[in-house]
């Protein structure tokens, strides 16, 4: 992870585990696993590919489009 961007995960994630607890019905240990196993987490990680700029609303419905579908379908704009 680029140390750069590491203060900004740190402020979304809280954000993403709780949609994650709260519509999936999930512990934080679950919801946290989900995450940091997930595609998009290690695109949130790279900081070339600037997802770390959406929002966590928007991170979290590209999460699920993720744990539902296989896929992610990034914003054009990021």
């Amino acid at each position: 992870m680029d140390k750069s961007i590491s203060p900004v995960i740190a402020m979304i994630t809280p954000g993403i585990l709780n949609l994650l607890m709260e519509n999936r019905k999930l512990n934080l240990d679950e919801a946290s696993d989900l995450l940091y196993r997930s595609r998009l987490y290690q695109a949130l990680e790279d900081e070339k590919t600037k997802v770390w700029r959406l929002s966590y609303p928007t991170l979290y419905d590209l999460l699920e489009e993720e744990l539902t579908t296989g896929k992610i379908t990034f914003p054009e704009e990021q």
